[in-house]
């Protein structure tokens, strides 16, 4: 099945984007497509945002391919995977000497990146004691490696994501409003799985072809096709790529089993479906049954989310890491 994207989102110039195998069939994605390419060849800094497992470093890979800085270097941080004590120099590097253990110079990613694009993932996880450094590097272009007098320049191209709202972060404290602004130059939101279902088709032919090879005869049934478009994907992209993996891996034919949750727990309009028991049960007994239910679905979106990241889990939770362990050794989930 051919789709020519060029025509979908009409290309200025009549070439067609570079979009490999990023598919984008349903209105909101071809949207986005329209957006990026918009954008790719400005030096115009871009966040991204949307769930978890949308595929927002994917779209920064894609401005990037069709930038006019193609050609230079991405290089990502993964701001969530990166020890606060660490990411100042890892950002900007350092000088022999500048610390205990720095035995040489070492550069940092704005000048690995300098000329092309920096892609800063999960945002919203940078800590707040160095968001003014990083704001000056967006303003100014200037940055100092640890233990260094001297001023550096960079020209560098930053894209940010994020899976959390960053104005609710700004209004809790936890993100500069200055930052932010900076940012948010030119936001594209990425919609969850759940609302561009016409892509689901196209994305298992894709993770199949990918996990089983070009030239493989393995397929869905028209069944579980519809199975896996009636599902709510809390884990969006990255949780149908996983499970089509497992499919393939488990395969005794050419006709794969997808394994999904027996329930959806979630629908477009409402978080959870529940089922309200009759007048002869009490108030309490009822919340007693449905609370850690929900607890224990929640729980496992998060996990899901942050792919079994159980510290990252207990933030997005906004819980502590030990409660965390605590509740999925009560739930026997963990």
């Amino acid at each position: 099945m051919s789709y020519d994207v060029s025509a979908a989102v009409g290309h200025a110039g009549g070439s067609s984007p570079l979009l490999g195998n990023f598919v984008c069939r349903s209105p909101l994605m071809q949207a986005v497509v329209r957006q990026l390419v918009r954008i790719a060849p400005f030096r115009t800094t871009v966040l991204i945002t949307g769930e978890s497992g949308t595929g927002k470093e994917q779209v920064a890979g894609l401005i990037h391919l069709n930038s006019h800085v193609r050609n230079m270097r991405m290089v990502t941080l993964n701001c969530a995977a990166v020890p606060e004590t660490l990411l100042e120099s890892e950002l900007f590097g350092y000088t022999r000497g500048a610390f205990s253990g720095a035995v040489k110079a070492k550069a940092g990613i704005f000048e690995e990146a300098n000329g092309g694009t920096l892609l800063l993932d999960e945002i919203s996880e940078f800590p707040l004691m160095l968001q003014a450094k990083l704001l000056r590097v967006l303003q100014e272009g200037k940055y100092r490696r640890l233990g260094e007098v001297e001023e550096r320049r960079t020209d560098t191209r930053v894209v940010a994501t994020s899976s959390r709202d960053l104005e609710v972060e700004v209004g809790k404290g936890r993100f500069r409003e200055d930052l932010y602004y900076r940012l948010n130059i030119f936001p594209i939101e990425l919609p969850p799985l759940r609302r561009r279902t016409e892509d689901i088709p196209d994305l298992v032919r894709h993770f199949i072809r990918l996990h089983a090879g070009e030239d493989t005869g393995m397929k869905v049934d028209e069944g579980t096709m519809q199975a896996l478009m009636d599902y709510s994907w809390p884990g969006n992209v990255r949780e149908l790529q996983n499970r089509i993996e497992r499919g393939v891996v488990l395969a005794d034919s050419d006709i794969l089993e997808i394994d999904l949750p027996s329930s959806n727990g979630m629908s477009e309009h409402s978080e959870f479906a529940v089922a309200i028991p009759d007048d002869r049960v009490s108030i309490k007994q009822t919340m007693a049954e449905l609370v850690p239910a929900i607890e224990r679905e929640l729980i496992r979106r998060a996990l899901v989310e942050t792919q079994n990241n159980r510290t990252r889990a207990a933030r997005l939770l906004e819980i502590s890491h030990r409660s965390l362990l605590y509740k999925l050794k009560a739930y026997n989930c963990g």
